[in-house]
């Protein structure tokens, strides 16, 4: 499961970097945007045809422009910073991460693809609810996960001594 984290991450051209302005908790929460911004897109078929490939295109170039859009923080301590710090320890340090963190983050990451079923079939059908629902619960687990790299990364700093802002 560990791959296609890396393969995700090198998809999205993430470096040291990217990965510092990502840790701003502005990222992170308008990261949380994605999902109903795909929704809203692709439902937008209805309204305006052929042009919903444009607001499509325009969720993608913001899903890659998401992490760097905003300066790195003037804090780290704080959740959203937090969680980022431990998916990046998550991916570097993958044999530092307790076995039980990465059953969770695989459980996790599994859990939303009933979800995106759900969510899949309602914007086939333009069945509000099912969209609705799908996107929500595709988002919990996204919620989850970084609840629990924030778990991740306070183990890693007690096991390791390190300090808040390591990697």
């Amino acid at each position: 499961m560990s791959s296609v984290y890396r393969i995700a991450e090198r998809a999205m051209g993430m470096n040291g970097a990217t990965w510092a302005r990502h840790a701003n908790p502005w990222s992170v929460y308008t990261r949380f945007t994605m999902l109903p911004l795909l929704a809203l897109a692709i439902w937008s078929r209805v309204w305006v045809g052929g042009w919903a490939w444009a607001g499509l295109i325009a969720v993608m170039i913001w899903v890659w422009v998401n992490p760097r859009a905003f300066p790195p923080p003037a804090s780290l301590d704080n959740w959203a910073s937090r969680g980022v710090l431990g998916e990046r320890v998550f991916l570097k340090r993958p044999g530092e991460v307790a076995a039980h963190h990465r059953y969770w983050a695989a459980l996790l990451s599994a859990a939303s693809l009933p979800a995106a079923l759900i969510m899949a079939v309602g914007l086939w059908r333009l069945d509000a609810v099912s969209t609705a629902f799908g996107t929500i619960l595709m988002m919990v687990p996204k919620i989850w996960f970084m609840d629990r790299m924030n778990w991740v990364y306070a183990d890693w700093l007690r096991q390791t001594g390190k300090e808040l802002g390591d990697v």
